[in-house]
């Protein structure tokens, strides 16, 4: 079972996955080196194409595109492209799994929370979702998409529903000794061999709704973090209400600034949460001047979900 990291969107929010099966797998140019072998040996693999915009990857070379998945009442089939950007093939395991968001905007397995009543308020759309392949080979810097299909139940509440689309990497056979092999003496010299694959992956959330949707979304709390060797920061909480989910971008601006103060994309705030903590870090090439005491920066929460573009919630903030 991968262990699956946060989703950020900011979202990120670029969720990912690492397991590890008892091979030191080692990056393509790390094995030539070791051989060698220049990088630019003309033999050498051509560079993976350029990703589409919007594409998210995690750790290891697995990419997906888009980056969620929406589905609504007018279609219940969307598409995921799977790009291996390795400079080798590779074999991929594709699964629908459970998660619930905290409120420090954490994914954690639906399973390994404790509360029940925090469970209940995850509504879950893996019961009626279909897709496929579910293994995918792939050789290396090509793509393949997979299609996803919800199968609504007609009785199902208005709603807002949610899975995560789960890709992780299989381990490649190898001919190295197993532990088994080992301890069985076939070693030749007695000793026993370890072999540690990493399992790289990544998640994307696949969001189904059904019926309307209500939301209304907020900002408080705001505070200016700012101490001696690290980064200045704006913490808030962003807040929402209704049965939709709330996505989009944080963008902090002050008056006569030809650019945002500051800026984070793909904050999303899931149903089971009511509010959602965030750490904004302010631009170090802002000009002293908009960071004085006393100036006004405007913070505003876009929409970049139902209505991009659309402002979600907006506050002023007086530098202290």
């Amino acid at each position: 079972m991968p262990i699956i990291g946060p989703c950020g969107l900011a979202a990120k929010l670029k969720p990912a996955a690492i397991g590890l099966s008892l091979v030191l797998a080692l990056p393509a140019n790390a094995l030539a080196q070791a051989a060698g072998q220049s990088e630019d040996a003309p033999d050498a693999p051509p560079a993976p194409a350029a990703l589409p915009t919007g594409a998210v990857g995690g750790m290891g070379d697995i990419n997906l595109f888009p980056k969620r998945v929406v589905i609504d009442e007018r279609t219940r089939i969307a598409s995921v492209g799977l790009y291996n950007r390795a400079a080798a093939a590779g074999e991929y395991e594709i699964t629908v799994s459970d998660m619930a968001m905290q409120r420090d905007g954490r994914l954690v397995e639906l399973a390994s929370v404790q509360d029940a009543a925090a469970r209940d308020a995850v509504h879950t759309a893996s019961g009626f979702l279909r897709w496929s392949p579910r293994h995918v080979a792939l050789p290396a810097s090509e793509a393949q998409m997979v299609r996803i299909m919800a199968r609504v139940p007609p009785d199902l509440p208005p709603g807002e529903y949610r899975s995560h689309f789960t890709v992780v990497s299989v381990p490649p056979e190898t001919g190295g000794t197993s532990i088994d092999e080992a301890a069985g003496g076939d070693t030749g010299n007695g000793g026993i061999g370890v072999r540690i694959v990493p399992r790289f992956g990544i998640s994307i959330p696949v969001i189904v709704r059904v019926g309307e949707t209500t939301l209304t979304a907020g900002l408080k709390d705001m505070k200016l973090n700012a101490q001696p060797g690290s980064p200045t920061a704006l913490a808030l909480t962003v807040t929402r209400e209704g049965t939709r989910s709330a996505f989009g971008d944080i963008v902090i601006t002050a008056p006569g600034a030809k650019k945002p103060v500051a800026e984070i994309k793909g904050i999303g705030v899931y149903t089971e949460i009511a509010e959602r903590a965030v750490q904004v870090l302010i631009d170090p090439a802002t000009e002293p001047r908009f960071l004085a005491k006393g100036t006004r920066w405007t913070v505003s929460y876009i929409d970049d979900d139902v209505s991009p573009g659309k402002v979600l919630a907006r506050q002023e903030f007086i530098v202290p």
